[in-house]
């Protein structure tokens, strides 16, 4: 099985993303593997974007809701994905994954025009 498939048995992933100062900075995330890499959605303003914007440098590691670690960290390169056949099959593996609970962050994210400001990220881990 692969570094991707092994992590989707979990329900939140730790990602580590770097500051230009080398700071690494941890984010716990819903993700979902499809293939041999792992899919986030976040607002395109967050940190972890402008972090990725500068350095594609990345850790990932189990984690629970809080981002409490739970296994071991993996190297990882993540990038910002652009072409919507990509998010598409991201967007439904995420809703295949986490069901409603998806379904609810759409919802209220087209309520409130958010849903148009995501940004997705890519990860290849090992």
């Amino acid at each position: 099985m692969s570094a991707a498939g092994d992590l989707d048995r979990h329900r939140y992933i730790s990602l580590a993303t770097f500051r230009r100062s080398g700071a690494e900075v941890t984010t716990p995330v819903w993700f979902a593997a499809l293939g041999a890499r792992l899919y986030v959605f976040t607002m395109s303003d967050s940190g972890k974007v402008k972090r990725l914007r500068h350095t594609p440098q990345a850790r990932v590691a189990p984690s629970n809701g809080r981002g409490r670690v739970q296994g071991a960290w993996q190297p990882a390169t993540a990038r910002l994905v652009t072409d919507l056949g990509v998010i598409e099959r991201a967007h439904a593996a995420l809703h295949a994954k986490y069901g409603w609970q998806v379904w609810t962050a759409d919802f209220f994210s087209r309520l409130t025009g958010r849903i148009r400001r995501r940004a997705w990220i890519e990860i290849d881990v090992g």
